[in-house]
């Protein structure tokens, strides 16, 4: 990954490329937890191996690594991201991908926490602008309580294949 001049800690950045190169940023520095808050995973490049390599290398670090995902939709992730799945059943102990129900399928934004004190939130699903922090626990702890209140509009569990006939 290149360090590019435009990731500045703090402030809004806009650019898929630059989003996709700031969720590796806190992936990197992620130790023990990440809560994930998207629509799908369309964005951000989650059906890359980069973005495999780093979870897995987050998963496998830490015995007590933890990570959630709550989607509001789960066809992407089935469709375009079967190495996302595979980790899932390696690390189905250490994961759970929850889909929401349809009291919240009007919230636009994403986020990614980790450990409890960094943070990306992109402010809009349908435009690359974004902000994102290390070690801002203030900011951090308005993104835990919005994954916290998230929690409650589960619908149901993701299965790590697709279910049907």
């Amino acid at each position: 990954m290149q360090n590019n001049v435009a990731l500045i800690p703090g402030t809004i950045i806009v650019g898929e490329q630059l989003y996709s190169e700031a969720i590796n940023i806190i992936l990197e520095n992620t130790q023990r937890e990440l809560l994930i808050f998207d629509q799908d995973l369309s964005h951000g490049g989650f059906a890359s191996l980069e973005k495999y390599n780093l979870l897995y290398r987050f998963l496998s670090a830490n015995i007590a690594s933890q990570l959630k995902i709550i989607l509001q939709d789960a066809g992407y992730f089935h469709t375009k991201c079967p190495r996302l799945c595979n980790l899932f059943e390696i690390y189905g102990h250490k994961m759970s991908i929850h889909v929401t129900n349809a009291s919240v399928r009007h919230i636009k934004e994403c986020f990614i926490l980790a450990d409890g004190k960094s943070y990306i939130k992109r402010i809009h699903i349908d435009q690359a602008r974004f902000k994102y922090a290390i070690n801002d626990e203030t900011s951090a702890e308005v993104l835990n309580n919005r994954f916290t209140e998230l929690t409650a509009a589960i619908e149901d569990i993701v299965p790590t294949k697709p279910l049907g006939l």
